[in-house]
């Protein structure tokens, strides 16, 4: 008798380290690609992960969200397979499925997919006061960072400069520091001006304005206007007075929208959860950064979608009664 209870008790142990291990198994781990730590990409992919992971032990998903070179990089990541998913600007949404620069060598992402878009994005430019930088054409001749390559600051910069025939030799200096690493250079005069396609308000502006005395550049004039006439994902955009020190008044210049996007080879059910997790918990995830403040469910699901909303993402819309 004693045999046979030894036995079932060791049945027992490896019939729960076989379902452990089957758990194991079946735990999915994705990941989505951010940007730089001071910018909002990187809060939202970590806001989205936090309620993703609150629900790992009935969804069995664990989510991660590194900071990233920014929404070029995140395009070619999830081509890549590094990232599941990754924030991105609306017009590289648009640009990957078209197969445009800066992907004109990859060719169109036909499998692009969008789950929902986040916070309105502005092309920002801040320059020093002493650099007497008063409008976009004063940056010639300035030491300008452009950005780092893969963001979406250095790719919007250079559809405007290819718009005004401009070149990086039109800059005494065309910088190519991450989003962490402008401020504390304009601080230190290493550079006159510093350029973010980026939510608002932002730490690395707040953090420039309020250690070195700086000024919002407006980006306007004939060539803006024909690239908002031609380029649809562009919007006019501005960023409100007196949200950094020593900017009282509004900035005109142009944005667009922060996109959460995927491939359509993504498991539908990840994708569902992923967006349940979301929604379900809007109110407290609008907590999560001044610029989300005004997330509305309903245009989260439709504007500055320039790809096809995934269909797992479909699915929970449907479930809301939102489609």
């Amino acid at each position: 008798m004693k045999g046979k209870t030894l036995a079932w008790a060791l049945s027992m142990t490896l019939a729960g380290m076989t379902l452990s291990g089957t758990a194991q198994a079946e735990e999915k781990y994705i990941t989505i690609g951010t940007g730089g730590q001071t910018g909002v990409y990187y809060v939202a992919g970590q806001s989205i992960c936090r309620f993703v992971n609150r629900d790992s032990k009935t969804s069995g998903i664990r989510c991660n969200a590194p900071a990233s070179g920014g929404g070029v990089a995140n395009v070619n990541g999830i081509r890549s397979g590094e990232f599941n998913f990754g924030v991105m600007q609306s017009d590289h949404q648009y640009k990957a499925m078209e197969g445009l620069p800066p992907f004109a060598a990859e060719g169109p992402m036909e499998d692009m997919r969008a789950l929902f878009s986040l916070q309105s994005e502005v092309f920002t430019i801040l320059a020093r006061r002493d650099s007497h930088i008063a409008n976009f054409d004063d940056l010639k001749g300035k030491r300008v960072n452009i950005g780092n390559p893969g963001s979406g600051q250095r790719d919007t910069l250079e559809e405007i400069m290819d718009k005004k025939g401009w070149d990086r030799k039109t800059f005494a200096l065309a910088a190519e520091l991450k989003p962490a690493e402008q401020a504390s250079a304009l601080n230190d005069n290493n550079i006159d001006a510093m350029t973010y396609f980026v939510g608002h308000p932002n730490g690395a502006i707040q953090e420039a304005t309020t250690t070195v005395d700086a000024v919002l550049v407006p980006v306007t004039g004939p060539e803006i206007d024909t690239l908002l006439e031609e380029k649809s994902y562009y919007t006019k955009a501005e960023i409100p007075g007196g949200m950094y020190t020593g900017n009282d008044l509004p900035t005109p210049s142009i944005g667009g929208k922060a996109v959460l996007s995927t491939s359509s080879n993504t498991s539908p059910e990840l994708v569902y959860q992923m967006v349940k997790s979301v929604f379900d918990n809007l109110d407290r995830f609008k907590r999560l950064h001044p610029a989300f403040k005004d997330l509305k469910a309903e245009e989260m699901i439709e504007v500055g979608l320039s790809a096809p909303l995934h269909e797992g993402a479909v699915r929970y819309y449907k479930e809301q009664g939102w489609m």
